[in-house]
C-alpha cells in the first residue's frame, strides 16, 4: 500500500470550521495535510476539501476566513431533533442503501428553498467553479435508489454541481439534478466515507461528526477497517470542548469562528499520531 488520502468528513457549517482549524493547527506544527495524494470529501467535507486542492489560500488564510462575522444568518437548521430523527430512520433500516432511500423520500417531499438558490450559494461558498488538478473525491447519494457516488473530474459534473449535491441535507436543502436524477448528502451513506480511502498506505480522517447506527459504520469503524487492511490510520473526532463550540444547530454561522478556534486547539492533542500516519 502506498500513498496519502485525506478524508474530510460531513458536519455543517461548524464542521467546516472545525475542519479548518484542525488542517491550520497541524500545519502550524509542520505538518501538511494538504499534500495528499487524494481528498474525499463528504458535505461539510467536499466544501474544505475543494478549498484545500483549489490551492488559492494556505490553510492560515482559510483559518483567518473562518473568524471573520458571517454575513448571513443560517440558512437552515441542523439540530439534535433532526438528528434524532435521521438517527431513528437509520436503526429501522435494514442497510445503508434502503436508508438512502428513504432519506431520498425526506428529502423529494421536504418544503426547501429553490435548487437554483441553493446552487447559486454553493458557487459562491467555492472558491473555483474548476475542478482541481490533484485528486478531489465528492461523495453523494441518488435519492431515489439510496446508493451512493463518488464524483471526481472524470465524471462529466460541474464541481458546483457535485459539492451541492453533497451539501444537499434531507429536509433542509434541495435534492441537486444532475444528468436527470436527483442527489442528496454523501453523509447519508456515512458521515465521512472512509472506506474510499481503501488502497492508500496513510490516511487521516476528520470527522465531525462521530455517529453511526444501524447499517451507518462510524468514522472510527471504517478507519480500523482501514487499518486492518494495512495503511496506517489516524481518525480525528471532536473532543468535549469542540462540541460545545459546534453548539445545537451545526448550521448556525454565528458558531463557525468558535468552532473554527476548537479545531485549530484540538490539533496540538494529534500531532505526534498524524505525523507517524503521515511521514513516509
Amino acid at each position: 500500500m502506498t500513498g496519502t488520502a485525506l478524508v474530510l468528513g460531513g458536519g455543517g457549517l461548524t464542521g467546516i470550521g472545525w475542519e479548518i482549524g484542525i488542517i491550520a493547527g497541524l500545519a502550524e506544527a509542520g505538518i501538511d495535510l494538504t499534500d495528499a495524494e487524494i481528498v474525499i470529501g463528504t458535505s461539510a467535507g467536499s466544501i474544505v476539501g475543494a478549498h484545500l486542492t483549489a490551492e488559492r489560500l494556505t490553510p492560515a488564510e482559510m483559518y483567518e476566513r473562518q473568524l471573520a462575522a458571517p454575513e448571513s444568518r443560517a440558512s437552515g437548521r441542523l439540530g439534535p431533533a433532526a438528528m434524532a430523527r435521521f438517527a431513528a430512520i437509520a436503526l429501522s433500516s435494514r442497510d445503508t442503501v434502503s436508508f438512502g432511500a428513504r432519506m431520498g423520500r425526506l428529502a423529494l417531499a421536504a418544503r426547501t428553498v429553490p435548487e437554483a438558490a441553493q446552487r447559486a450559494a454553493i458557487a459562491r461558498t467555492l472558491a473555483s467553479s474548476d475542478w482541481p488538478a490533484r485528486r478531489l473525491v465528492i461523495t453523494a447519494v441518488d435519492a431515489a435508489t439510496g446508493e451512493r457516488t463518488a464524483f471526481d473530474d472524470t465524471s462529466g459534473v460541474t464541481l458546483t454541481d457535485a459539492v451541492g449535491a453533497s451539501c444537499a441535507v434531507p429536509g433542509v436543502f434541495p435534492p441537486v439534478t444532475i444528468g436527470g436524477r436527483r442527489w442528496i448528502d454523501g453523509g447519508v451513506h456515512s458521515s465521512a466515507n472512509a472506506d474510499l480511502a481503501a488502497g492508500y498506505g496513510r490516511v487521516v480522517v476528520v470527522a465531525p461528526m462521530a455517529v453511526s447506527g444501524g447499517p451507518i459504520a462510524s468514522p472510527t469503524a471504517q478507519g480500523d477497517a482501514l487499518a486492518r487492511a494495512g495503511a496506517r490510520v489516524c481518525v480525528v473526532n471532536p473532543d468535549r470542548e469542540a462540541r460545545a463550540a459546534f453548539g445545537r444547530n451545526v448550521l448556525d454561522p454565528a458558531k463557525r469562528a468558535d468552532a473554527a478556534r476548537a479545531g485549530r486547539r484540538q490539533a496540538a492533542a494529534h500531532v505526534a499520531e498524524i505525523r507517524r500516519v503521515w511521514s513516509a
